[in-house]
């Protein structure tokens, strides 16, 4: 296997970490809602910050391993 196809691996696996635990966990403090009548918006910035911290936390990881 070349680089590529292992850090592409470990992206999916990655992926699908967080969905299941986006799944379990749901709705964050700190997510905006709104909902008025027959329109809704959902902005999820606290559930973004977290995905990004532990992405960032994962890939300096990954990078301290090679």
């Amino acid at each position: 296997m070349t680089e590529y196809s292992k850090l592409f691996i470990i992206i999916g696996i990655v992926f699908i970490l967080i969905g299941l635990i986006g799944t379990f966990i749901g709705k964050l403090p700190g997510d905006i809602s709104f909902k008025k009548g027959n329109v809704s918006f959902h902005f999820p910035i606290m559930t973004s910050i977290v995905v990004s911290i532990v992405l960032s936390l994962i890939f300096y990881i990954v990078s301290r391993l090679k």
